[in-house]
C-alpha cells in the first residue's frame, strides 16, 4: 500500500490559506502557524496547511487534520457541520470530531457544571423561547450581563447590558432568539480591571497563560477588537482549575485553551472550554508548540 503524501494536514480557512505578512493581523496568525508547521516537522511528519473547504482536497491522504486557524466555521455553519462528519470518517481530527461537536454549541458549560467546574452564571434560552431578558435578569437577581449565540466566535451578536440599557436591547435580544439559540450569562466585572486569564493545556498539561484585557469603554478582550494580550504566570490554583477543567471533558482533548475570570471575592469562574480552534499563543511560548507536536507525533505512532 503507497503511504499517504502528507501526515498532518493544518487547517486553515479560505481567508487565511495565503497570509499578508505585512498585515499585523496575518502576520500574526503566520508565526503561530509557521510555529506549529516547524515543530510537526522536526517530529519528522510531512505537514501541509489547506483550507477546510477546499474543494479539491482528498482527506482520505492523510493520516490526521489538525484545527488551527478555522476561525469561520461558526459564519458557515451549515457546510462546516456535514464537512465534519464526512472528513471524520476519512482520517483523524485533533481534536476528535466527539469533542468538536460537544464544544461548538457552548451548552457544553451546563455539562461542565454539572461536573463539577464552577462556570460563570448562565441561563441558556432555546431558539424560540418565549422569554424576556428582563424576565432572565430580574429571576437570576442580575443587575448587567452579556448575551451571545450558543455557536458563535469573534464575540459575533455579543452584547453587555445594564439594567439602564435594556429597554433598548430587548428587540435585539428577541430576534436573536428568534434565529438561534442564545445564552445569557452574569456580566463579571473583574474582565474590566484584571482581564480574562486563558491558559493552555496540552495533553492534560499546563504549558503556558496569558491575560488579555479589553480597551478602555469596552468589554471584549479579542485584539482584533482592540484587546491587548499580556503574557502571564497562572498561579498554582490557576493552573489546577484549568487542568480539572480539561479534565471534565467527555473525550481528553490533545489541546484545550480555558478561559475564566477570577471574581472580586477570588474564586474562578469557567467562561469558556475553547476546543475546536483556538488560538494558543504560541508566540509567547514557542517550545509549547513542540510540546504539541510531540503530543500529536505520538499519536500518530
Amino acid at each position: 500500500m503507497n503511504a499517504k503524501p502528507f501526515d498532518v494536514v493544518v487547517l486553515t480557512e479560505d481567508r487565511y490559506v495565503q497570509l499578508d505578512r505585512d498585515n499585523w493581523y496575518q502576520a500574526q496568525i503566520a508565526r503561530e502557524e509557521d510555529l506549529v508547521v516547524e515543530a510537526l516537522a522536526a517530529q519528522g511528519l510531512r505537514v501541509t496547511r489547506r483550507s477546510w473547504a477546499d474543494p479539491d482536497m482528498d482527506w482520505t491522504q492523510c493520516r490526521c487534520a489538525l484545527f488551527r486557524s478555522t476561525w469561520d466555521y461558526f459564519d458557515r455553519f451549515a457546510e462546516f457541520s456535514p464537512w465534519l462528519d464526512r472528513v471524520a470518517s476519512q482520517t483523524r481530527l485533533f481534536n476528535d470530531a466527539r469533542l468538536i461537536r460537544w464544544n461548538v454549541d457552548k451548552r457544553y458549560l451546563g455539562d461542565l457544571q454539572d461536573k463539577g467546574v464552577a462556570i460563570v452564571p448562565t441561563r441558556f434560552v432555546a431558539r424560540g423561547e418565549a422569554v424576556s431578558l428582563a424576565a432572565i435578569m430580574d429571576a437570576q437577581g442580575w443587575d448587567e450581563v452579556v448575551f451571545k449565540p450558543v455557536v458563535s466566535g469573534a464575540a459575533r451578536l455579543t452584547y453587555r447590558v445594564d439594567r439602564a440599557a435594556l429597554a433598548a436591547h430587548e428587540a435585539v435580544f428577541a430576534r436573536c432568539v428568534a434565529d438561534e439559540a442564545m445564552m445569557v450569562q452574569a456580566f463579571e466585572p473583574a474582565i474590566l480591571s484584571a482581564g480574562e486569564i486563558s491558559v493552555i493545556v496540552i495533553g492534560g498539561r499546563t504549558t503556558h497563560a496569558i491575560r488579555k484585557t479589553p480597551r478602555a469603554g469596552d468589554f471584549r478582550v479579542q485584539d482584533d477588537h482592540g484587546g491587548t494580550v499580556h503574557a502571564y504566570a497562572p498561579a498554582a490554583d490557576e493552573r489546577l482549575f484549568a487542568e480539572a477543567a480539561v479534565a471534565a471533558c467527555p473525550v481528553a482533548p490533545e489541546y484545550a485553551r480555558v478561559d475564566f475570570v477570577r471574581s472580586a471575592r477570588g474564586a474562578l469562574r469557567l467562561m469558556e472550554l475553547e476546543l475546536v480552534e483556538p488560538e494558543l499563543f504560541f508566540r509567547f511560548d514557542p517550545p509549547a508548540a513542540a510540546v504539541l507536536a510531540g503530543v500529536i507525533a505520538e499519536k500518530l505512532r
